[in-house]
């Protein structure tokens, strides 16, 4: 059990050193090749926070482990919602763009929602148990990421003045040889570091009896989270709040149709542990964020201990029902 504990440790610290590497080396490289600052945020700067439930729910759903992968993305997306915004909003009150209230928070309520359509079988039956989720809706799933990334690129176009990056900051970066390096480094560090996790966290689970679906919403879900959580606070802190929350849908919405997606396209999982409490509260999560931002668009301190309290409450009912 302490060797299993361990390798989790070890298994977390690989994965979100492997996706800080990743990202640095994959920035640099795009700014090395002056590709737009935008595009950078928006594809690999995104794709690098959530890198760990990427690889963390392919790799599970590829051992035959399918509930850590669905447990650890719909974990990740509770947990970002009301855990990582509500202690960002208890560190500084984040004010929130019209247009992230009005057309990035419902993209994030829609996907939520159709992850709870597809789990539940198109409505047919409010006990997930023995439910699959086929190729087909792994499909449907990276169809609404293709909408969200036609609809995303499109906004910046609109509202970015200059979105080239310069060739004197292109010539601070590294040199590409460099970048591709650590793009390697990390990616194999993602690897690695998520065959170790999975592998502790399914040990763990079982020497406990408990189920795989409750150590995804919780302990996998909770390291996975981990670069959202640094990202977001420390935004915050520095009064960047439109980051904060941008990282947050970003990543909700990422995790549900592009790693569910690509997840169940190569892997269909069947559910087991997964219930539809748990998939309520990602999407009651979401939608008490939306309707917290529509307060003079701002998500005040006090709103933000109200989330925070809620995960809290939340965790507390998974460990008692173990």
């Amino acid at each position: 059990m302490l060797l299993n504990i361990l390798l989790i440790i070890v298994g977390v610290a690989l994965v979100l050193w492997g996706a800080d590497r990743m990202t640095d080396g994959a920035s640099s490289v795009a700014r090395r090749l002056n590709v737009p600052e935008i595009v950078i945020g928006l594809t690999i700067v995104a794709a690098g926070t959530s890198a760990p439930e990427f690889f963390v729910s392919m790799v599970s759903a590829l051992k035959g482990t399918p509930d850590l992968a669905v447990g650890n993305v719909v974990g990740s997306n509770t947990f970002n919602t009301l855990l990582i915004v509500g202690c960002s909003a208890i560190v500084a009150p984040m004010t929130i763009a019209r247009t992230t209230v009005t057309k990035d928070v419902p993209f994030a309520v829609g996907a939520s929602v159709l992850l709870l359509v597809i789990c539940a079988d198109g409505w047919q039956s409010f006990d997930l148990r023995g439910n699959i989720i086929s190729r087909l809706d792994g499909l449907w799933l990276l169809l609404g990421f293709a909408a969200f990334m036609f609809y995303t690129f499109r906004e910046a176009r609109k509202s970015s003045n200059s979105s080239e990056t310069t060739t004197a900051n292109a010539q601070e970066e590294a040199p590409v040889w460099k970048g591709l390096m650590w793009v390697m480094i990390g990616l194999a560090c993602l690897i690695v570091g998520s065959n170790v996790f999975v592998d502790a966290a399914t040990d763990v689970a079982t020497q406990l009896g408990v189920s795989q679906g409750v150590i995804g919403l919780t302990i996998v879900a909770g390291g996975t989270s981990l670069p959202e959580l640094a990202t977001s606070v420390v935004a915050a802190r520095k009064g960047r709040s439109a980051m904060a929350i941008g990282n947050v849908i970003g990543s909700n919405v990422f995790n549900i149709l592009f790693i569910l997606g690509m997840t169940a396209v190569v892997c269909p999982m069947q559910i087991d542990g997964i219930t539809t409490v748990d998939i309520a509260m990602m999407l009651v999560s979401v939608v008490l964020l939306w309707l917290f931002s529509f307060t003079k668009f701002t998500v005040a301190r006090w709103e933000g201990v109200v989330l925070t309290l809620i995960f809290m409450g939340y965790m507390s009912w998974l460990l008692y029902n173990i």
